[in-house]
């Protein structure tokens, strides 16, 4: 049997650093959900037309990338779908699979919701690049999951 991990407190810097990830993290969002309210839509309907921007997605690929049930992805979809912005079409690779697609309004207000989006854009264009390579870099380490 494995020994039980002691849990040391951590120190000052990193109780301060994880603060700080907590502070850019809110003001992300809400950020992002003012943006999403410029156009009359929820967050979720913003990340959804933002990810179906990039590129079709099956809508429990959407599911998964959003952390929802499926059942909601369907009724944003019905939503965005409604509006002009979101269109279903068959999966040529898999015709019994429906692909939700952004139309061409749908991409339009994917990009105007990202030009919105000035707090972390403008503060990272401040750093020089190499502290945005060491930011990249260490951010992507702690997103490891080894």
């Amino acid at each position: 049997m494995a020994a039980p991990r002691t849990s040391r407190r951590p120190d000052a810097l990193t109780l301060e650093v994880v603060e700080l990830i907590g502070a850019v993290v809110a003001r992300y969002h809400e950020e992002y959900e003012e943006a999403a309210a410029g156009h009359a839509l929820t967050g979720a309907q913003a990340r959804l037309l933002s990810l179906l921007s990039l590129e079709p997605l099956p809508m429990r690929q959407l599911a998964r990338r959003l952390k929802c049930e499926p059942s909601n992805v369907t009724g944003i979809v019905d939503r965005l779908e409604a509006r002009g912005l979101v269109e279903r079409r068959p999966d040529p690779a898999d015709r019994r699979v429906k692909l939700a697609a952004a139309t061409v309004e749908g991409r339009r207000v994917a990009r105007s919701l990202q030009d919105s989006l000035r707090f972390a854009r403008e503060p990272l264009a401040g750093l020089a690049e190499e502290e945005r390579v060491a930011l990249r870099d260490a951010l992507r380490r702690m997103l490891r999951e080894d």
